[in-house]
């Protein structure tokens, strides 16, 4: 496993495997590897010629300087996970690698993907994470990358990026991997005291109620939302950041299941942890997958 630090040189050795007709597929990760980031790398390692992870905690993507300090960090282990799981190349910049001082460049996807969820309760967020997966595309140059759909709002505004600048790689989402007991597995985990990480069951719990209470026949999305946050909010918490029922090609908020698939996400604050998650909890019939 070959292990590149500079911006300059993984660009090159990309460029080169692409020439002579090898294709690359891509895990971009912040690193504190965990099973949700293996199964991404497991996704498409058959699939491709050559497999790179990066590791990368990037500052653009976060609004609160506190919470980038504490983001958890193993460069051991992460090391030796990637090398576990048949990693070609790992990609491991420094910040001045990716935003070399003066740095003026973003990359920014508008309108109702980006406003909504996280757009709205973390300023910023998507303008840092849109602009350092272009950065990331351009560097390692892959023909496929996977992101998992925990972060559902993310995979969903990274595959209109593609689309809309017309890149050349393909972008698959990976259904969310869950510890045994439900919770979504996410770095942030880690930061979670022991009564807080059973506390944040609550936040799965109610997702599968809110898919039960669909498949007995609910349609009234905000009375579903309403309920889950009185579900939410039964369990010792600090703060709800939404509850909110959305189409999930468009992220448009519904008032009435039926027209579109349908996902309950929900965004809540454990001690100083903020935990996201969703689940799909409508499928139309009339609509592809």
């Amino acid at each position: 496993m070959q292990i590149i630090h500079q911006a300059q040189a993984m660009q090159a050795w990309a460029l080169a495997q692409r020439a002579q007709g090898k294709s690359i597929g891509f895990v971009p990760t912040m690193g504190y590897l965990h099973e949700g980031h293996l199964a991404l790398m497991r996704r498409i390692r058959k699939d491709v010629d050559l497999l790179v992870a990066s590791i990368f905690v990037n500052p653009k993507q976060f609004n609160v300087a506190s919470d980038l300090e504490q983001y958890p960090r193993n460069e051991e282990g992460d090391l030796a996970c990637c090398r576990a799981e048949g990693v070609d190349v790992v990609f491991f910049p420094d910040t001045e690698q990716m935003y070399p001082e003066p740095y003026h460049t973003y990359v920014e996807v508008r309108g109702g993907l980006a406003e909504g969820l996280c757009g709205a309760t973390r300023p910023g967020h998507f303008l840092g994470v849109t602009t350092v997966v272009t950065k990331l595309f351009n560097l390692v140059q892959p023909t496929v990358s996977v992101f998992g759909q925990k972060d559902f709002q993310q995979y969903a505004i990274i595959r209109r990026m593609v689309e809309d600048l017309n890149l050349p790689v393909e972008i698959i989402g990976h259904p969310t991997v869950r510890e045994a007991d439900g919770l979504a597995m996410s770095s942030r985990n880690a930061r979670l005291t022991a009564e807080d990480r059973q506390r944040a069951l609550v936040i799965h719990q109610t997702l599968t109620w809110a898919k039960a209470q669909v498949d007995a026949g609910e349609r009234d999305a905000k009375a579903l939302c309403d309920q889950a946050r009185e579900r939410l909010m039964a369990v010792p918490h600090d703060e709800i950041h939404y509850v909110d029922v959305r189409e999930e090609t468009t992220l448009d908020l519904l008032d009435t299941l039926g027209d579109g698939h349908a996902r309950l996400f929900i965004a809540q604050v454990f001690g100083q942890v903020r935990l996201i998650d969703n689940l799909r909890i409508f499928t139309d019939p009339s609509r592809p997958e």
